[in-house]
């Protein structure tokens, strides 16, 4: 099997790991030419490229499957907008333009599309409703990848990701040090956000479709802080109501939405597919840090 990850960052790169490991021709597209190293130390092929300009494109092989993983870097809609739908349609438009065009594409998206449920839980057949610009974005991005790729000839998977947790990402001082906002927390390793794309372009499952990429068990924000004060030996945090933090003046519209958009997030899906998580709770997920932790402050 012949992948290119087009945006081969935190998920991609981890994806390429487990890719090239089963025997797999991997290529990792970034756009700086900083971030190859560490494309080529997974053993992918790394290739600078831009999916917004499609002349860069054409230094990346045909391939079997392009993964979709590109990042806007955390900034607003517009800077979104340019990578995850002009960008989604420049790729699609120069590889399927190809003699040999790749069979399927996987974009990886977010829940933060599914807007808020009063804390419900919610699946692949939940409909969408986004709350801020960028969301909305996401949202468009999910349509192209599914509908403007067929209309191409590639068939489109959605997998949409909970939130990203793993190393370098485990952010224990924002739950530690408090104060948390009560609401829900949806989670994914980072190895189990690869791990499953992995597993749906080797088993060839959910072509055309979406799947919920997240762990077993969502977690209240005030269980989950609790509960990691404890297993690291240190005070619980102060708690907070929605209204006490929705207070506040120095909320950025990413904090403000995950304030206002609680649900919980089924992978009943994913699980009937057959992917076994490595990380199948938070509680399996955080080990590594809490023990580092404990033993940075023994």
């Amino acid at each position: 099997m012949r992948v290119a990850i087009l945006g081969c960052g935190y998920v991609g790169l981890e994806l390429a790991r487990q890719l090239v490991a089963d025997d797999h021709e991997v290529w990792g597209v970034r756009r700086s030419d900083s971030g190859l190293v560490a494309v080529s130390e997974t053993g992918a092929e790394a290739v600078s490229a831009d999916v917004t300009d499609p002349d860069s494109l054409a230094s990346v092989p045909d391939v079997d499957h392009l993964v979709f993983a590109a990042s806007s870097g955390g900034r607003g809609a517009d800077a979104a907008r340019k990578i995850y739908v002009d960008g989604l349609q420049t790729a699609l438009d120069h590889f399927a333009a190809r003699d040999s065009p790749p069979e399927r594409l996987v974009y990886t998206s977010s829940t933060g599309v599914y807007g808020d449920h009063d804390g419900a839980f919610v699946d692949e057949s939940t409909p969408l409703d986004p709350t801020t610009d960028k969301t909305r974005v996401l949202a468009e991005a999910e349509r192209i990848a599914r509908e403007y790729a067929s209309s191409h000839g590639i068939e489109g998977t959605v997998a949409r990701f909970a939130g990203l947790y793993g190393p370098d990402r485990y952010r224990l001082g924002r739950y530690l040090e408090g104060p948390v906002t009560e609401g829900y927390l949806n989670m994914v390793h980072r190895d189990d956000a690869a791990g499953a794309v992995r597993y749906l372009l080797e088993t060839d499952r959910a072509r055309n479709g979406t799947v919920l990429v997240v762990d077993d068990e969502p977690v209240s924000k005030h269980e989950f802080a609790d509960w990691l004060a404890d297993e690291c030996g240190v005070p619980r945090p102060e708690k907070h109501t929605k209204e006490d933090r929705l207070a506040a003046d120095d909320l950025s519209e990413a904090a403000r939405r995950r304030i206002l958009t609680s649900k919980r997030c089924s992978n009943e899906y994913l699980r009937t597919l057959g992917y076994a998580l490595y990380y199948p709770t938070y509680r399996d997920g955080y080990r590594a840090a809490i023990d580092a932790y404990r033993a940075a402050n023994a």
